[in-house]
């Protein structure tokens, strides 16, 4: 069982930036553990949430990626942080009980190369949010 600890995850900068993100909710009641990188101000961390649950013969593991984007707002001269917009990632496994440790790291794995930037369809679509013809 992995223990909630930190983070760091690189984004596609043209020199990636490291991201660190630190436990701030382990779970609880709620069995949904969040890290985060902290902002300026609290509005604006970015944070990936962590949670499985079963359902029937299938188990349920669900990651949220939320990355605020922060910008200074000035009003009669007064200047001000605030959050401009967010982006949101929500991805869902489900997974057969029967399934063996292989097949779920199969999928993973797929599922990661298929984000990757030379894959034109999937990052075209996604990033540069072009249509399918």
């Amino acid at each position: 069982m992995p223990a909630l600890a930190s983070i760091t995850i690189n984004d596609r900068e043209t020199t990636p930036v490291a991201h660190t993100f630190v436990p701030t909710d382990g779970g609880g009641s709620t069995g949904v553990a969040v890290v985060e990188e902290m902002a300026a101000i609290p509005e604006g961390n970015k944070s990936l949430s962590i949670s499985r649950r079963k359902a029937g013969s299938k188990f349920k593991v669900r990651l949220v990626l939320k990355d605020p984007i922060v910008v200074t707002e000035t009003i009669n001269g007064v200047a001000r942080s605030v959050v401009d917009r967010t982006s949101y990632a929500d991805l869902t496994f489900t997974f057969d009980s029967r399934s063996s440790l292989q097949e779920r790291k199969n999928t993973v794995g797929m599922l990661y190369n298929a984000l990757a930037s030379s894959v034109t369809l999937v990052d075209g679509v996604v990033t540069k949010l072009e249509s399918v013809y």
